[in-house]
């Protein structure tokens, strides 16, 4: 009997990766069947540690559960997209109106969409590294190549702008800023955004920022919208609910576009084309949005001295300082370097001390030349594929 050919998958995926919820993660979830507890720190998922969607925003929803049950406008909305224009108002984003506001499944499938409708064969967009890998795999998978640009660990993980420049070519149509930037949690000053502002706007390159944690920075780093700093080529800001409102499960996100719009109508209607094909976002999550961003900002509270994500980050920066063997931020994000490590900060301050004292009994027993001689955990062990931001 012939063995039955396989199903080839698409040839497209050969060069993306997405390690978060890859190999280590899947091995972990055979351990954990096995009986092992796990302790899984490669996924921001506030809900998985207890981090609760404010109560207005549930109600909002509730509320509007009636008006949730038919297709919206493909672009979202209208009470949700102009909530999203108001906060870009605050902020001293001119020019933006509901028009320009699309409400998508979440960042990621309106990063999906926004460079689908960019890019052609060959197309190259400038990708920071380390980077979300998601960018790198959009890029690819929509026929474009990602060109990444080094945000050196020596510099904070900051870009340098005339590294940037030195990669341009006639190929290039967009440039990526993750700022405040996952994994790394680095927030680029607003000289570095100014010049990286300058430099896209001289070759006319379309600017994709993507803020989804742009109200979570620590010991006064200033976060600066890049869409107050572009003004002579096509920016695009990129938010959501899923971390600073801690709603990753509603899947609702923006992407606003602002600068030179009139010189994009062509583009805008190709994106509103893709918009169209999948008819509308979840209409339900999208009548949280005007509450979440009009209402109370709890984030201040958690990343205040006191609060829950300021005390585990400061519980992950003390364990990092004491272990012989641990660097901060960032492994297997299109980067050639394997030196560093990524882990969330959501877990309470108590787990973390627990995580780092595993981490540190594994480490060491390596670092010792203890072997063990069936390959498996000795007991308790963390999902290692972790993040720091």
């Amino acid at each position: 009997m012939k063995p039955e050919p396989g199903i080839r998958p698409s040839e497209a995926l050969q060069h993306v990766r997405y390690e978060i919820r890859g190999r280590l993660a899947r091995r972990a979830l055979e351990l954990e069947r096995q009986g092992y507890e796990i302790i899984s720190l490669n996924i921001g998922n506030p809900s998985a540690f207890g981090f609760r969607t404010p109560e207005t925003m549930r109600l909002a929803m509730i509320e509007n559960l009636g008006q949730a049950e038919g297709y919206c406008h493909q672009k979202g909305i209208f009470p949700a997209r102009e909530a999203v224009v108001m906060q870009q108002q605050e902020r001293g984003v001119a020019g933006v109106t509901a028009e320009e506001v699309f409400i998508g499944n979440g960042v990621s499938e309106l990063i999906d969409l926004t460079l689908r409708a960019l890019l052609s064969d060959g197309d190259e967009v400038l990708v920071p590294s380390p980077d979300y890998p998601l960018w790198t795999a959009a890029v690819t998978l929509n026929r474009g190549r990602a060109v990444h640009y080094p945000c050196h660990p020596a510099q904070g993980f900051v870009p340098d702008p005339a590294e940037i420049a030195r990669l341009i070519t006639p190929r290039t149509r967009a440039l990526v800023i993750i700022n405040p930037n996952n994994p790394t949690g680095a927030v680029y000053p607003r000289a570095v955004l100014e010049a990286l502002a300058r430099l896209a706007e001289r070759h006319g390159l379309v600017v994709f920022s993507d803020e989804i944690y742009d109200q979570m920075t620590y010991e006064g780093a200033e976060f600066v919208p890049m869409a107050t700093l572009v003004h002579d080529t096509l920016c695009a800001t990129l938010s959501g609910l899923s971390k600073v409102y801690r709603a990753c499960g509603y899947r609702a996100g923006w992407a606003a576009f602002s600068g030179r719009v009139h010189a994009a109508a062509d583009y805008l209607s190709a994106l509103e084309l893709l918009a169209s094909l999948r008819l509308c976002s979840n209409v339900s999550a999208q009548w949280a949005v005007q509450t979440a961003l009009g209402g109370h900002q709890s984030i201040r509270e958690l990343i205040a001295p006191g609060g829950r994500l300021y005390e585990s980050r400061a519980v992950i920066l003390d364990a990092v300082a004491r272990s012989p063997f641990l660097t901060l931020a960032g492994v297997s994000f299109n980067v050639p370097y394997r030196n560093h490590f990524r882990i969330t900060n959501l877990p309470d301050a108590q787990t973390l001390r627990e995580v780092f004292s595993r981490i540190g009994e594994l480490l060491g027993a390596y670092a010792s030349g203890e072997r063990r001689g069936d390959g498996a955990p000795a007991g308790n062990v963390v999902n290692a594929e972790s993040r720091f931001k």
